[in-house]
């Protein structure tokens, strides 16, 4: 039996170095695992490690890709012939940013946007329950988790009530995330006339074989008028009800403006690879509206199914670009080298680089490699702080001041690489000092991880944080 599993561990290990051509940091940590875990590594590999990055998942006809594609073209053109005028003036300061997410990720930038904040879970389910009640046309729902509790089933009630009196429902959960999901609501959901759709389902309850790729995005639209994009999902700990994690610190955007229409559109496009249903997307693109405000916006997602990663470049960009401060919240830090290395040449360019972590861990082995990473940023003069006030979730940057990110990507390598991801890109000043305040409060509630404290940790802790790290691009 061991000579059998020796055999499939060189194959396997064969086809990883020769066939799938990943990156070399991760070529070698499945093969440590599969040889230190023989049968074990095999299951592991099996479950984790598919290659989706030649597949086409997200189909668009000819028709919406020249939609999708020639606005940003076009409008990146007019930027450098000179014939685009900005009304705000960050998006002009910030062009060559735009200008990338135009090239490389098709995002088209548009102004008259406006954005409301939500820092606390409670605030944040209240408002778009009642959007949802509001609603007359529309509901677009899609989140990574949504749980069989007082929050979920809440949102399928409502969901419900709006199918019944002739609102157009679609709710698209992933299908390994929502695995606890209320089914009895959502059978009734059916029967009222909405629809609903898993992102990659399995037919086994317990087991995904695509554990790695997840649709992380949390996306709602409401009318194609109004749209949610943050790091917030639907179940009881969001709002700070459950004993483990207490407060629960995120952070949420509402967003109202043409930008909506490239969410609606995201969505769309996700719903039509989970349900199959013949939809066309191409009817909600870049309808412009008057008036809806002056905060500018670029939507970014990202994917497996293409080794772009447009919102990873797009963050290097933002840090290689930073001249004053880089103020970074996220439960989770594993960056690959090109973002470590990015805010290491930050801080002894003499930015002010500042990293918050929770204090709560809810995946050990991605905390301790964490824990490994802040060590390098602490150890060259940047400043880390641990969110002591319950469990910190937010996914944010912001950029002297100036520009933000905001979204469902976290500051690791399998946000960057393995999940489905949007965030909203934002440049406005106004909206970026109300993120940057929002940071200082919560730094307030925080303790700063000295070089002190960092040295003083115990050498068990040193030995988790060396294997975490080896095994960081598979976690």
């Amino acid at each position: 039996m061991l000579s059998i599993l020796f055999v499939i561990n060189i194959l396997i290990a064969l086809v990883i170095i020769f066939l799938e051509r990943k990156d070399p940091s991760a070529t070698l940590a499945w093969i440590m695992v599969l040889f230190v875990l023989p049968g074990l590594g095999i299951i592991l590999y099996m479950a984790f490690s598919q290659n989706i990055a030649r597949q086409k998942i997200f189909k668009l006809f000819d028709n919406e890709e020249a939609v999708l594609i020639m606005p940003s073209e076009n409008q990146k053109q007019a930027m450098e012939e000179g014939e685009f005028f900005f009304d705000n003036p960050t998006g002009k300061e910030w062009e060559s940013l735009i200008k990338l997410n135009q090239a490389y990720a098709s995002s088209y930038y548009s102004e008259n946007n406006t954005i409301e904040i939500f820092s606390d879970g409670k605030k944040k389910i209240d408002s778009l329950f009642q959007d949802i009640e509001m609603a007359e046309d529309s509901i677009h729902i899609q989140y990574f988790i949504v749980k069989k509790d007082i929050v979920g089933d809440a949102l399928m009630r409502k969901l419900i009530r709006k199918a019944q009196e002739g609102v157009e429902v679609r709710l698209l959960v992933d299908a390994l995330g929502s695995w606890r999901i209320n089914t009895e609501l959502v059978e009734k959901l059916i029967k009222a006339g909405g629809k609903y759709a898993e992102f990659f389902p399995t037919k086994w309850k317990f087991f995904n074989s695509k554990i790695n790729y997840r649709n992380h995005r949390k996306i709602a639209v409401i009318d194609n008028k109004l749209a949610y994009i943050g790091g917030f999902n639907i179940a009881r700990e969001y709002i700070g009800k459950k004993r483990k994690f207490g407060y629960w610190r995120d952070t949420h955007l509402r967003i109202t403006g043409d930008s909506v229409q490239d969410l609606n559109a995201r969505f769309l496009i996700d719903w039509r690879c989970a349900s199959n249903e013949d939809i066309n997307v191409e009817e909600v693109f870049f309808n412009e509206e008057e008036g809806k405000g002056s905060v500018g916006i670029q939507i970014l997602s990202s994917g497996p199914d293409d080794s772009k990663e447009e919102i990873k470049m797009s963050l290097l960009k933002m840090i290689s670009s930073a001249k004053k401060n880089i103020y970074i919240q996220t439960p989770y830090f594993i960056p690959d080298e090109p973002i470590l290395e990015g805010l290491k040449m930050a801080i002894q360019s003499g930015v002010d680089v500042r990293i918050m972590i929770p204090s709560i861990p809810d995946h050990m082995f991605v905390y301790w490699a964490t824990y490994s990473y802040v060590g390098e940023i602490i150890n060259i003069g940047g400043k880390v702080y641990i969110y002591d006030n319950g469990f910190l979730h937010a996914k944010t940057m912001t950029v002297d001041g100036e520009i933000a990110t905001v979204g469902s990507t976290n500051f690791d390598r399998r946000s960057f690489k393995l999940n489905f991801e949007a965030n909203a890109l934002i440049y406005d000043e106004l909206t970026t000092q109300k993120l940057e305040a929002l940071y200082f409060e919560d730094i307030d509630k925080s303790h700063l991880l000295t070089q002190e404290l960092y040295e003083e940790r115990g050498t068990i802790i040193k030995i988790k944080e060396a294997i975490s790290r080896i095994l960081s691009d598979i976690l």
